[in-house]
């Protein structure tokens, strides 16, 4: 580059008024171009350059013979250009006189005094260096007599600012406050602080080329106020970082003090180590802030504790319990469609809905790679032995995350949900951060088992304590009262388990995404038992399928008709260990040849059947008793309802423990009745001198629902029309007293039951087909006859018998049943 500003001890030297310094020196029209980079300089100022350019340094050569010895400098617009054209530089500069110039080897030395603003106004020449043909900027008075006030407050404003950034400033000698006490005129003194301001060089040209010296006062005490503000916040911030420094050394100074003492009394190296080994473990858990400034808090607690002290176990236990918690570490989910959907096949035959509702779930996450996604909350709901456990395992297992299982049945205390606080003594925190802490994941699958048998006394409601664990607007800021820390729960996915879902809390239950699992048909037993249940027992029992037993599809239907009545598959896991068992036994006493079970085989090993068609058919085989349909929360049944009549006078008489709706739908299907009495052929004035009794068998359960309706009015019309029910037929629906069936639930689990007990005819509310055709499998439909009704008439019509086929049915039906 030409030239650059040497360092000159952080000053200017200022000559004024005499010689090349006075303001009335002449200015020539043409003047040799020295460009300057990196600094402004400004009339009546002087300042020190080096020039090593080969065609600067001949400019510098003819001017110091000239007569006037004075130059124009102007900044580069961009420092960095190496061969500068007329275009590269500001088109206002200052012209100057050369004082003194020093030759060395490879450049020159010179200080220079600036005279007077001038404009570029045209190139003369390029080689060997730049002249070019200037005007003066004239340095006006632009103000009045009158305005000599402002130009005085201008000036001190303007000095007592600079006088300020010095102060503020370590880049400035303090020598510089005195250029405001020994320049009188104001222009002189703005271009001299300018010169000195430590500010973009942009600026300083800006400065430069403002005229009037108001105006220049005026920007100039724009710049320095806002100099003064930057340097007071930056001191600001220097002192704070100095006063946090200081508190660590001086914490520092007095630790190692410490540590020196209690090394002389031979004290405290095992405590010291021990608080920094679990300082480092807080840093390495990775913890939240909140958490980790607790643990820290806590620990500098225990730090001045005696180990004897009562508070240094339990200090020292919650801290051992945050950093435990597994903040930062996270499964990786298998987002393998197909993999995942071949092992919960694997797992689990049948229960399509909860299967695919897990697949959708996955697809979700693998399509949603970035940002936050919400994870549900399932709830398998559905009766004992379906598998709804067991398949909490296997999700778990589909997408390689840990599983827990928390069992909620008896619980009642909140305390269990979210912990104990500190003050009580052995306090701990609640099973849900127990158990993540024992999976060792932030993400588990987390099964809530049995949700519906959540009890609550005067310890709490833990219903109400699992609202925020299951709800994903909350559960991300969980706090346990034991940790007083959130904890975030939004990546656990949540699996509660329940047999019926009318004693969970109803806000709960909004919660929840409720996937109903009903019973298994009696293929999908089949095909359970072979694919698992089987195999399993074999294993258990140290037999093997060829060598030991084999069970034929015969064998194994005549264990689920004839020895199990259910809607999992519990007991017919029962009966197979049964007979394992017994198998093991005769090859222990030394048998050798394969057992095979077959239906014979299975009558030998577990004796006579508990369950038979016949049952429905011998109670069904004189007026008076209708078939029902019931639902229970361990899946469907068959309820055989009775009804009889004797002399008397209008009293009906109810029993088998029925509830108050049960007992209402009695008393509606006997005004139904009383009142088509013609139209089913019974005399009008029966009642007058008769009593009648509804009986419900299996009296010690308790009994009630609308659905036994249509029901109860079959066997009241059977009864008092002489005409039987037909063979081999069941009902549900509820009635009105206008003879209207209503729809009811439960019409999975019913038809299933119906089917178990060897029912051939089901009559169910026309309002339910639709129920009936999408939960029900196609098989179950196929095997049975459904008929859908709207009317108590349409019952009647299609369950009771013609008066003149009661004693052929009869036969018929007692030679089929034999057979």
């Amino acid at each position: 580059m030409d030239t650059k500003l040497e360092e000159h001890n952080g000053e200017a030297i200022l000559l004024e008024g005499e010689g090349l310094g006075d303001r009335n020196i002449a200015i020539p029209d043409e003047l040799s171009l020295l460009p300057i980079k990196d600094t402004v300089l400004f009339p009546m100022v002087v300042m020190p350059l080096i020039v090593s350019r080969e065609s600067s340094m001949k400019l510098v050569d003819d001017a110091v013979v000239s007569d006037t010895r004075i130059i124009a400098l102007s900044t580069l617009k961009d420092p960095n250009v190496e061969a500068p054209q007329i275009s590269d530089i500001y088109p206002v500069g200052v012209a100057a006189a050369i004082h003194t110039m020093l030759r060395l080897p490879e450049h020159q030395r010179l200080i220079v005094q600036g005279l007077k603003r001038i404009r570029i106004v045209e190139l003369i020449q390029s080689e060997p260096y730049i002249r070019v043909r200037v005007e003066e900027i004239p340095d006006v008075r632009d103000w009045t007599d009158d305005e000599d006030v402002e130009i005085e407050a201008l000036r001190r404003n303007v000095g007592q600012a600079f006088q300020k950034v010095v102060t503020l400033s370590q880049n400035l000698p303090d020598e510089l406050q005195n250029i405001v006490t020994s320049i009188a005129r104001p222009g002189v003194l703005a271009d001299t602080i300018a010169l000195h301001l430590p500010i973009e060089i942009a600026e300083k040209q800006d400065l430069l080329e403002t005229e009037g010296t108001r105006a220049r006062l005026r920007k100039l005490l724009t710049i320095l106020l806002r100099e003064v503000e930057v340097l007071e916040l930056g001191s600001k911030i220097q002192s704070q970082v100095h006063s946090e420094m200081g508190k660590m050394q001086r914490e520092y100074y007095l630790r190692e003090q410490m540590k020196a003492i209690q090394r002389e009394l031979g004290e405290g190296d095992e405590r010291t180590a021990e608080v920094e080994e679990l300082r480092g473990k807080i840093t390495e858990s990775k913890m939240p802030e909140e958490a980790e400034k607790e643990a820290l808090r806590e620990l500098d607690r225990l730090s001045h504790m005696s180990p004897a002290a009562p508070e240094y176990t339990v200090a020292r236990t919650y801290i051992d319990w945050l950093i435990s918690l597994p903040w930062e570490t996270y499964t990786i989910d298998n987002l393998d469609i197909p993999v995942v959907h071949r092992i919960l096949d694997d797992d689990h035959f049948g229960l399509d809905k909860v299967k695919d509702r897990i697949l959708e779930y996955l697809s979700v996450r693998k399509f949603k790679a970035e940002g936050e996604m919400r994870h549900p909350i399932l709830c398998f709901a559905g009766p004992p032995g379906v598998g709804k456990t067991s398949l909490g395992k296997s999700i778990a297992s589909a997408l390689g995350r840990k599983f827990v299982r928390m069992s909620l049945g008896g619980i009642r205390d909140e305390a269990e949900i979210r912990g104990h606080r500190r003050t009580y003594i052995g306090a701990l925190p609640g099973q849900i951060i127990q158990s993540i802490r024992r999976s060792g994941s932030h993400n588990p699958v987390f099964m809530l088992d049995e949700i519906d048998k959540v009890g609550a006394d005067f310890r709490g409601d833990p219903s109400s304590a699992l609202l925020e664990v299951l709800d994903p607007e909350q559960n991300s800021t969980f706090r346990d009262h034991y940790l007083e820390v959130t904890f975030d729960l939004s990546k656990v996915l949540f699996i509660t388990t329940a047999n019926v879902l009318d004693t969970i809390l109803p806000p709960l239950r909004d919660r929840m995404e409720i996937l109903e699992i009903a019973g298994y048909t009696e293929e999908e037993k089949l095909e359970i038992a072979k694919r698992h249940l089987i195999p399993k027992q074999l294993n258990e029992h140290g037999l093997m399928k060829t060598k030991h037993i084999t069970f034929t599809k015969d064998g194994i239907v005549e264990l689920i008709r004839g020895y199990t009545r259910e809607a999992g598959v519990r007991n017919l896991e029962r009966q197979i260990a049964s007979i394992c068992r017994k198998a093991a036994r005769e090859f222990a006493e030394g048998r050798e040849k394969p057992v095979k079970a077959n239906a014979a085989q299975v009558h030998a090993y577990l004796g006579v059947p508990r369950y038979t068609y016949e049952e429905l058919a011998d109670r069904t085989d004189e007026p008076g008793v209708a078939v029902g349909l019931a639902w229970t929360p361990t899946g469907g049944d068959v309820l055989f309802i009775e009804a009889t009549r004797m002399e008397g006078g209008k009293q009906l008489t109810i029993t088998g423990q029925l509830g108050d709706v049960m007992k209402e739908s009695a008393q509606a299907a006997l005004s139904y009745v009383r009142s088509h009495a013609d139209e089913l052929g019974i005399a009008a004035d029966f009642y007058k001198s008769s009593d009648l009794h509804l009986h419900v068998p299996a009296g010690a359960i308790p009994k009630d629902g609308p659905s036994a309706g249509v029901t109860m009015a079959t066997a009241l019309a059977s009864l008092l029309s002489g005409r039987k029910v037909k063979p081999r037929l069941a009902m549900t629906g509820e009635i009105t007293l206008r003879g209207k069936v209503l729809p009811v639930g439960g019409l999975k689990e019913k038809i299933l039951a119906a089917r178990r007990a060897g029912v051939e005819t089901v009559i169910v509310p026309k309002e339910n087909r639709k129920d009936v055709e999408e939960d029900v499998p196609q098989d179950v439909r196929k095997d049975l006859k459904i008929i859908y009704v709207d009317d108590v008439s349409q019952v009647l019509s299609e369950a009771l018998e013609p008066n003149g086929a009661r004693k052929h049915s009869t036969r018929k039906h007692k030679a089929a049943a034999s057979v």
